[in-house]
């Protein structure tokens, strides 16, 4: 089972970093991925991260504000949004991927989720 923190209530251009723990602190799947869902919106896929190889992987669109990390020390993986704008207004969620060929893009892929961490850009 994985845990979102770290959401809230951030003003435009500030910055916020959600964090994903694993119950268990295991981390026994192929990557995690951060995915957003905006009210009356599709889930997006964000960033996605290797477990194996920590090479990371973002969608075209955000890359460049949004940056995935890993935190061996605390077991969690991470993401950092910057200048921040009402439009990243959502639910954040992250996922394992639980098979091989994972795709950022593909939600199919990712199997636990997270039960989702609320942000709000507004000042």
């Amino acid at each position: 089972q994985l845990v979102e923190s770290g959401g809230g209530l951030v003003q435009p251009g500030g910055s916020l970093t959600l964090s994903c723990s694993a119950s268990g602190d295991t981390w026994d799947y192929y990557a995690i991925g951060w995915f957003r869902q905006a009210p009356g919106k599709e889930r997006e896929g964000i960033a996605c991260i290797s477990l194996s190889s920590g090479k990371t992987y973002y969608a075209d669109p955000l890359e460049g504000r949004f940056t995935i990390s890993r935190d061996t020390a605390k077991n969690t993986v991470n993401l950092q949004m910057n200048s921040a704008k009402p439009e990243d207004t959502a639910d954040y969620y992250c996922a394992a991927a639980d098979r091989p060929g994972w795709h950022l893009l593909r939600t199919d892929d990712y199997n636990p989720w997270g039960q989702g961490t609320q942000v709000t850009v507004s000042s």
